[in-house]
């Protein structure tokens, strides 16, 4: 019986573990920026520094650290499921995001860890022919 419940104690950890990953305070962080069309394909990529602070539902979002880039806004958690957490896994948020000049959009921010590297996804809603893809210089856990 002994042998039964170990086991079973452990994968109920390592659960909990993992899913309180998806409450934590994070930062995406990326110094490259890939612009896709509605298929992935790579239209054009730029080099600019981009910061992604997630705090329970509250986005922030930094390009070149130019305040009059900055985008903010609340989102929803629609999915996460992080099998080693910042590593591998995947979370998916909804979100309204607004700009320093109070226009907003909805987008879809998924962030994927595969192979122990994390990409962020976003796609505008009102721009369904066009996505952009960032690879993670760091994506960690903040307080």
């Amino acid at each position: 019986m002994k042998k039964i419940i170990l086991p079973i104690i452990g994968l109920i950890g390592f659960g909990l573990v993992t899913h309180a990953q998806c409450g934590k305070n994070i930062v995406f962080a990326s110094s490259k920026t890939d612009y896709l069309d509605a298929h992935d394909s790579l239209q054009r990529s730029a080099n600019e520094s981009v910061n992604v602070a997630i705090k329970k539902t509250d986005i922030t979002v930094v390009i070149n650290e130019d305040a009059e880039t900055k985008l903010t806004g609340t989102g929803t958690l629609t999915s996460c499921d992080w099998k080693v957490p910042f590593k591998e896994g995947k979370m998916i948020l909804k979100a309204q995001l607004t700009d320093v000049r109070g226009d907003s959009k909805n987008v879809t921010l998924t962030i994927e860890g595969k192979d122990g590297k994390a990409t962020l996804l976003v796609e505008i809603e009102s721009m369904p022919d066009r996505k952009m893809r960032l690879v993670a210089d760091e994506f960690d856990e903040r307080n």
